[in-house]
């Protein structure tokens, strides 16, 4: 399990791009037959992806210092391929299709990824958060979420936000999730730009073609820095951050949030005029 530290607005307005990089992207989350772990200190989050070729289980590392992944906390999983898998919890099998959520809460003991077709692997992506409570597990199917639109053409930012894991929907400890889909030819996502800074967000980047990238805006409103993010990365945004992109070419998003405001529409916005 990788481990990132939190930084210092004041540090982070020196980085070079190279430190950029290391501090803040995660740049090799799925690999085939694996499970890949990040452990942010901003909110304690872990981030991870799975490419499931066999059975694969969700161990606690030993930066959890826990008997079992989920003896403390919470996670919530989202299916960004296009083929299904299978998720076993505690001997219960859930499918988890193209683009659903799943969310498993705590005191889990056993967790394990299987992909249906093990010749044609599921992308599964998933964050975890420190939970207090237990919550149950739920499935949420892409068709049943609600979706809310925003922007428009003349912004190019016309896009459709999906909530799964909220205060209005599944109910979580601290994790709030979702996903948001550009419609075609728009390529900013979530502008005028925001910060929230009692909680962190995690942004994942797919189905982005090869050989396009998203500009991810990020810093203090008046420092901002610009990371180039490639196909299936992410990104940690600490709450003192920004975070917003634009594409060279149509891509959707993962955004998850963990921190002390449960809120999803606690936002101070920026004004285009207070960007620097």
């Amino acid at each position: 399990m990788e481990i990132k530290y939190c930084t210092h607005p004041k540090h982070a307005k020196h980085y070079t791009t190279e430190e950029l990089r290391e501090e803040f992207l995660l740049e090799k989350l799925f690999v085939t037959g694996e499970i890949n772990m990040v452990y942010s200190h901003e909110d304690r989050v872990v981030i991870g992806g799975v490419v499931p070729t066999s059975e694969l289980s969700l161990e606690a590392a030993a930066t959890l210092k826990t008997e079992y992944f989920l003896e403390r906390r919470e996670i919530g999983i989202i299916n960004i391929g296009s083929q299904p898998a299978v998720v076993t919890i505690d001997g219960e099998e859930i499918t988890v299709n193209a683009k659903d959520c799943l969310y498993i809460g705590l005191g889990k003991r056993e967790v394990t990824f299987k992909s249906v077709d093990q010749n044609n692997p599921a992308r599964l992506y998933f964050v975890s958060a420190l939970a207090h409570k237990e919550y149950p597990t739920r499935k949420i199917d892409i068709s049943d979420a609600t979706p809310v639109h925003l922007g428009d053409d003349s912004q190019s930012n016309k896009r459709t936000i999906y909530k799964f894991l909220h205060g209005d929907g599944v109910q979580t400890c601290q994790l709030m999730m979702g996903m948001t889909f550009l419609a075609p030819n728009n390529m900013w996502n979530t502008m005028p730009a925001h910060i929230h800074d009692r909680r962190n967000e995690v942004y994942l980047y797919f189905d982005l073609a090869e050989e396009n990238r998203v500009m991810h805006f990020m810093g203090e409103p008046s420092e901002t820095r610009h990371i180039v993010v490639a196909n299936e990365q992410a990104i940690i945004s600490p709450s003192w951050s920004i975070h917003s992109g634009v594409g060279t070419g149509n891509y959707t998003f993962i955004w998850a949030m963990a921190g002390e405001n449960y809120t999803f529409t606690d936002m101070d916005f920026v004004d285009m005029k207070d960007l620097k």
